[in-house]
């Protein structure tokens, strides 16, 4: 039988197993040492090449009781591997060996689920494995922990690969091969014979026979099941009288949907051993049911052998590998007449697409580069009192609040206006050695943003993925399935997801995420390979241009111009060879004709999983010779030589007959780059993205847009929604629309919030009941004695600003809403003092301007190497968390005491740290436009200068909205109208990205019905979310993460609605009792929003569970007191019943959008 077991490091990568039932025979499995001694050249150390880069692997051999019996250590470049096994010389056996290399360090095996995703799913091994369906798929993540005992006598290698002297980590790399390879052999009643090979000193015996049959067992991509059959057939050894002998092959299908099936010959030499057999090969292809495929049917039927562990594997391969050369022939089929007089529709169509994968890896690990490991506040916090002396507040006269009336409207003709011109003030001293290279970046003037979805492409070796929704790109340089060096272009599907085992709460999945590295198709030219450079220039937050030049030339050969949402990827060429490529495989090209004035040139491409992609030729010149790209094999096109022009491809959905002529309207323009402008009028607002348009400029643009996007389109805008729908990453479908500018209208801004509890309907909140009152002014004086200082000068910007945030808040209480000016005033004097400390840069890791990349970050990393210090600050990690909170507190302490700003630095410091994170303009030689929240998704990302193959990141939807309500507040106090404006109109965005990406009601119909059960996100990627947090997997965490800090906007974004469906999946009927430390609090201030009596009932503690360690780092009690007080806790004030909240909240938040006219003449329209 066949058994799989793992070794400590969790990867299974080759298994070779003989029968249960001969264990007295001699060994008669596959051996690497056997394929060494086959193909010399390739296993025996290689020369390295100038510029070559070679990889070092270890062969771990595993006995019987998961002891070492052997290892050794091998060199070789993958580059010359892989170009060996695209040529006609291959031994089937070596693909093995390829697809095991590129699965390393990758802890999946995936199994056909026997229940077809429904059902109980059996856990086939090994112990603590955490079953994951992949679309019918059983996969098992294998953690570190011993396995099981796997019944059978095996051996089993592991190769791991390993770089820098280190075994590469799960997960890493662009790999897009299968993520595990399992291969078990089986005898054909030949002897066996005994091989031994030395290598650097370490000899390998291993026993193989004459010929031997092996079975691969892989992953393929969701919506195609395959099931592929070769052996080999006798030849000549002279190709003049060669001859084969074949048998056909049947078609199968796991389903009724339309199937396609492709010959495979495999040639053997005449000198191989007596005992090799004439077979043929079939592939069967299922495509999915909304997609076409072009059937070309065989007869007759093949047997496969598979291992009976692996039963009903997603891809089996059955070869049969003799002793000598085994050669894989290739054809493409071209019409018997010239190229250039073909006409529309004439087809060139591929045999067979060899190699081809439609596999990806899943990112399963958290990448944890700078993120928290550690609750977000202080565990313990530092009670030690301190003697308050009440001020004389007649000696402070001058400090008179700012004007508290409530403001309804605004007038904002233009919100994105300079905050200031000049440099930090000059206690943020500069340096220019920041640890973070800037790979392959070009000279330009506008600073560059550290957090934007292009990051990946600067980063590490510049090849993770970039996803620009809905598809994802990078750069091959080599790997994957094409080999190519080009820009691989992405997109998967529903059906294609990963996702986690059920939550025990709520049955939902944990997480979900789309594979990683498949390379649907590939531009790249003939003249990029080894010593291929990337570079960008002309990076924005909307958009960036990628440059791919040939090893030693001094100017690209292509370029891609990358922007958020565009229609299609595009290639610029500049006088290369275009290749076409796709590592799931080339079944046909169409010749579709001309377009637009026999400007543009289309092509239908055919691929293996059965989807249909575009390809549209726009050459410069007018003497271009018509249909010139010709299919070379099943998985390339060529192109003429140079050719000056651009090439752009883009996927056709299943089931829209529509897709192509919207595709064919907008072919031969393409956006460059994008602009942002807004306005806001009234309690109105709206804002315009403009993309920047070159090409043929007499057709319109293509952009897709996310679901938030749709649901506010004037009307203008909606006027170009089409039918056409490709589903994104992580938010649901993208709508393709045909206009060159967007205008977005949000109708209803918050912007008579202010420093009081709010609710929508209510507007602020700034009294409450006389005993309310009383027992804040109590608690108020007594947490008022805590050392401020020792609870806001820490060694961490994030820390610090909490601790300042709560002071802030606690002493606006006590003045507004307590009414106590006296203890109120004495408290700000405190608290001005401490922040002096950090405008004074003073503090333990004193704050730097970063002249490399442009900001102002924390020291720490400088001083200690270590770039997780203050959760990654210096690597540009959660800024607009960190400095969201101390320009909070600034607000406050300026609303109290207006002449604060006129003193010293004061204003220039705080205005620094929102140019850091939210400045509104893109010629600020200092500081790069909006680092942290991202205009076209709507929200915030948080993951600085860390690579990460799945995208940027963000934790903390209740900070992101925190740090827009700062900048709204601090605009308010300061008086820039414009600041105010853009903070209200943020604060709106987030309400509808909120609403549709991290929290989820049960009407949430963007997100995966099977994903919306855990209410909150948890983390959201570009490319997965997990339902998990970077410091824990409890509930409270989770769900508490998007709660914190609970302040007046908590209601806006937190409407009345998901809270409650929140708090009866979690934490209702008492469970919350269980819950302790700073997250209880923060539940029960939370509570408020749906039920304010009970959660003052809490706070006032009469009902006797309230306890002072129920309060976090960031928390007081007395805010907690008047947020529940003032939303409708107060005991002898306006109460607000729990199905009260839900109703004012109803039209607000909750009702359908409707097409609707505003009083200035301007529509909104959604599809829901």
């Amino acid at each position: 039988m066949s058994s799989s077991i793992c070794d400590g490091r969790s990867r299974l990568i080759v298994a070779e197993t003989r029968s249960e039932t001969n264990k007295s025979t001699s060994p008669h499995y596959l051996k690497l040492g056997a394929l060494q001694n086959r193909i010399p050249t390739l296993f025996a150390p290689q020369p390295a090449l100038p510029g070559e880069h070679q990889t070092l692997f270890k062969l771990h051999r595993i006995g019987r009781d998961y002891g070492a019996i052997e290892e050794k250590f091998f060199r070789l470049s993958m580059a010359r591997l892989r170009a060996s096994l695209q040529t006609l010389k291959v031994v089937p056996a070596l693909v093995i060996l390829l697809q095991a290399q590129q699965a390393l360090a990758h802890p999946f095996v995936y199994r056909r689920d026997p229940n077809n995703g429904t059902g109980p799913r059996s856990h086939l091994a090994p112990q603590n494995a955490v079953p994951q369906s992949i679309e019918g798929l059983e996969t098992t993540s294998w953690p570190s922990t011993t396995c099981t005992t796997v019944t059978g006598w095996h051996t089993t290698y592991t190769i791991s690969q390993i770089r820098d002297g280190q075994i590469q980590a799960p997960g890493s790399g662009p790999t897009s091969l299968p993520d595990e390879s399992v291969v078990t052999t089986s005898t054909s009643g030949a002897s066996p014979t005994t091989e031994s090979t030395s290598f650097e000193g370490v000899t390998v015996t291993s026993t193989a026979t004459s010929e031997v049959t092996s079975t691969i067992s892989s992953t393929v991509e969701a919506d195609t099941a395959a099931t592929i059959a070769v052996s080999g057939a006798q030849v000549s050894s002279s190709s003049s009288s060669s001859s084969s002998a074949s048998s056909s092959a049947s078609s199968t299908s796991t389903s009724t949907a339309p199937s396609t099936t492709i010959e495979l010959l495999t040639q053997t030499s005449s000198t191989s051993s007596s005992s090799s057999s004439s077979t043929s090969t079939a592939v069967t292809s299922t495509a999915p049911a909304s997609a076409q495929a072009s059937p070309t049917p065989t007869s007759s039927a093949t047997t496969t052998t598979s291992s009976p562990d692996v039963i009903d594997a997603s891809t089996t391969v059955a070869v049969s590998t003799i002793l000598s050369t085994t050669t894989i022939v290739v054809s493409t089929s071209v019409p018997d007449i010239s190229l250039t007089s073909l006409t529309t529709s004439a087809v060139q169509t591929a045999t067979v697409p060899v190699l081809t994968n439609t596999t990806g890896i899943i990112q399963t690990s958290l990448e944890a580069g700078g993120n928290p490991t550690t609750v977000p506040f202080p565990t313990s916090v530092v009670n030690v009192t301190s003697s308050l002396s009440l001020v004389d507040t007649s000696t402070l006269q001058s400090v008179v609040p700012t004007n508290t009336a409530n403001i309804t409207s605004i007038t904002a003709s233009d919100i994105f206006r300079a905050i200031a011109t000049s440099a930090p003030p000059p206690q943020i001293t500069s340096r220019s050695d920041h640890p973070v290279p800037q790979k392959g970046i070009q000279p330009q003037s506008e600073r560059i943003g550290t957090n934007s979805f292009h990051a990946n492409l600067f980063l590490a070796d510049q090849a993770y993925p970039v996803y620009t929704f809905p598809y994802s790109v990078s750069w091959s340089n080599g790997t994957g399935q094409t080999g190519s060096y080009g820009l691989a272009v992405s997109h998967t599907e529903r059906n294609q997801l990963a996702f986690g085992a059920d939550e025990p709460n709520t049955g939902a999945w944990k997480f979900y995420a789309n594979p990683i590295g498949i390379q649907s198709v590939v531009l790249s030219a003939t003249q990029l390979g080894q010593g291929t450079k990337l570079t960008t220039d002309s990076l924005t937050s909307f958009s960036v241009n990628v440059n791919l030049t040939p090893g030693g030339a001094s100017s690209p050969v292509v370029s891609f111009p990358l922007v958020q949402g565009m229609g299609f990827v595009t290639g610029d060429y500049h006088g290369g060879t275009p290749t076409v490529s796709s590592g799931i495989g080339i079944n046909s090209i169409t010749y579709g004709g001309a377009l637009a004035g026999n400007a543009v040139y289309k092509y239908r491409m055919a691929l293996a999983n059965g989807f249909t992609w575009l390809i549209y030729v726009v050459p410069e010149t007018t003497n271009y010779n018509v249909n010139s790209f010709t299919l070379l094999s099943a998985n390339t096109v060529q192109g003429p030589s140079g050719f000056n022009g651009y090439i752009q491809v883009a996927k056709i959905p299943g089931g829209n007959s529509d897709a192509e002529s919207i595709y064919d309207s907008a072919a031969g323009a393409y956006p460059f780059s994008t602009s942002v402008s807004g306005a806001v009028e009234g309690s109105g607002g709206s804002y315009s993205l403009t993309f920047n348009k070159t090409g043929m400029q007499t057709q319109q643009l293509l952009m897709f847009a996310l679901p938030h996007h749709v649901e506010s389109f004037a009307q203008s805008t909606a006027n170009g929604v089409t039918s056409l729908q490709l589903m994104t990453t992580t938010k649901g479908f993208g709508t393709a629309v045909r206009a060159d500018s967007w205008t977005l209208v949000e109708d209803d801004l918050p912007i008579d919030m202010s420093f009081a509890p709010w609710r929508a309907g209510q507007g602020s909140i700034a009294s409450v009941s006389s005993a309310a009152t009383a027992l804040i002014k109590q608690v108020g004086a007594a947490e008022l004695n805590q050392n401020i200082t020792l609870q806001t000068d820490l060694d961490s910007m994030y820390y610090s600003g909490k601790g300042f945030a709560k002071f802030a808040a606690l002493i606006y209480t006590l003045h507004d809403i307590g009414g106590d000016k006296t203890l109120a005033l004495t408290g700000l004097l405190e608290l001005e003092n401490a922040l002096a400390t950090f405008v004074d840069n003073q503090q333990p890791y004193p704050l730097v301007f970063d002249s490399k990349w442009g900001g102002v970050v924390s020291s720490a990393t400088f001083a200690t190497g270590d770039s997780g210090l203050d959760f990654g600050n210096t690597y540009y990690n959660d800024h607009h968390f960190h400095y969201g909170y101390f320009v909070y507190a600034a607000a406050v302490i300026a609303y109290l005491d207006p002449t604060w700003l006129t003193k010293g630095t004061n204003k220039a410091w705080i205005d620094t740290l929102v140019r850091d994170f939210a400045n509104p303009v893109t010629n600020d030689p200092d500081f790069p436009f909006s680092r942290n929240f991202d205009w076209f998704h709507g929200h915030s990302w948080a993951a600085g200068l860390f690579p990460s193959a799945d995208g940027k990141n963000q934790e903390s939807s209740s900070e992101d909205t925190m740090a827009s309500y700062a900048i709204k507040m601090w605009g308010k106090i300061t008086d820039d109208t414009a600041m105010e404006a853009r903070g209200n109109l943020m604060l709106a965005i987030q309400i509808r990205s909120l609403r549709n990406y991290y929290l989820y009601t049960e009407d949430n119909v963007v997100e995966p019905a099977q994903f919306i059960g855990n209410k909150a996100a948890g983390i959201l990627f570009e490319n997965k979310i997990d339902h998990t947090t970077y410091f824990g997997t409890n509930i409270e965490y989770i769900e508490g993460i998007h709660m914190i800090p609970l302040m007046p906007f908590s209601t806006l974004t937190r409407n009345a609605t998901f809270v409650q469906q929140e708090w009866d999946t979690y934490f209702s009927n008492g469970r919350v009792n269980s819950i302790t430390g700073g997250w209880r609090g923060l539940l029960e201030a939370n509570y408020a929003i749906i039920d304010p009596q009970a959660s003052y009932a809490y706070f006032s503690n009469s009902t006797g569970l309230f306890e002072s360690s129920a309060l976090d780092g960031g928390a007081s009690r007395t805010w907690y007191l008047a947020y529940s007080a003032g939303l409708g806790g107060s005991p002898a004030g306006t109460k607000v019943k729990r199905d009260e909240a839900l109703m004012i909240e109803q039209e607000e938040v909750e009702a359908p959008v409707m097409l609707r006219r505003r009083a200035s003449g301007r529509r909104r329209y959604s599809t829901r």
